[in-house]
């Protein structure tokens, strides 16, 4: 996913989390501060939940043995937007499939995992949303289970940098964290231009956001190893720890927030079948493209 050119914007490009970022405000003036900003947010959530760090916060509660751990504001908002997002999808977007995505072989950054080498499995314990206890500042994880906040975090931090670089520097911004978008403030004229396209192959959407509207897409295309002499991707059905049927080998979604935008565009691709018609009734622009590369539009996602 990437945005068209836009003119008389400010804009930077870079690589974090074994993705491409882009960063645009509308105030050049603002660029500087804006990255700093986002750099700041990024840290803040890669201490807290980065499952690579043997020194995050959600390492650190998997080795606690079951015993309840305080945590930070930051790990305990992300927590707090995964366990709603799993309540919300009934437990399609589950945080407890850590030890699930270990045992598939996803056991360091993206970036560093060869996928055409095979993997050998690997034991994984039972787990669910349900099981982990959380107050608000602590949290107690039963022994053996690992958070895997990848599928609520990374869209939590760009409506985080959104509204941050918004609310310090006054200018319209879009912030793009390898496709989770957010943006706050006022937009440019005719809205953020988007291109919406997961792979080079897939067919292109181009669509317009406005202010304080979030998009995102799920991909079982981009993030993809072998596993057993299966080709694995990173998109969990949680009930069975195995990568969800690719019926949708993309979601794209608009919403009021990147995090909403995520979680919906997640359980669609659990989902699979199931999913068009439940996104129907959230009253959300989506667009899903199947196994074969066919378009499926819904809830008035702008025809291409």
């Amino acid at each position: 996913m990437s945005q068209s050119a836009l003119v008389n914007l400010a804009q930077c490009e870079w690589t974090r989390w074994s993705t491409g970022m882009h960063l645009l405000v509308t105030e050049p003036a603002a660029l500087s501060p804006a990255r700093a900003i986002v750099d700041t947010v990024l840290d803040d959530v890669e201490d807290a939940a980065s499952r690579f760090r043997p020194d995050s916060e959600i390492c650190t509660l998997a080795a606690a043995g079951g015993v309840r751990t305080a945590v930070s504001p930051v790990l305990a908002a992300l927590i707090d937007a995964a366990l709603a997002a799993a309540r919300w999808t009934d437990g399609d977007v589950d945080p407890t499939v850590g030890s699930a995505m270990i045992a598939l072989g996803y056991d360091r950054d993206i970036a560093d995992l060869d996928p055409s080498t095979p993997r050998l499995s690997s034991l994984t314990i039972p787990s669910d949303w349900s099981m982990v206890e959380f107050d608000g500042r602590s949290v107690r994880l039963p022994a053996g289970v690992l958070l895997d906040l990848g599928a609520t975090a990374k869209a939590l931090a760009a409506d985080w940098c959104a509204q941050r670089v918004h609310t310090q520097t006054g200018s319209g911004v879009l912030v793009n964290l390898g496709g989770d978008i957010a943006t706050a403030g006022a937009p440019p004229n005719g809205g953020w231009h988007v291109l919406v396209q997961d792979t080079d192959d897939d067919p292109a959407s181009q669509v317009a956001l406005g202010a304080d509207t979030g998009l995102a897409t799920s991909s079982t295309r981009r993030r993809q190893w072998w596993r057993d002499g299966d080709l694995v991707h990173h998109i969990l059905e949680p009930r069975t720890g195995r990568p969800a049927d690719p019926v949708w080998r993309s979601v794209s979604v608009a919403a009021g927030s990147c995090l909403a935008a995520n979680t919906i565009s997640t359980a669609a691709i659990v989902r699979g079948h199931r999913d068009p018609d439940w996104i129907a009734t959230l009253g959300v622009p989506a667009r899903l493209i199947d196994r074969t590369g066919a378009v499926r539009t819904v809830g008035g996602w702008p025809q291409s």
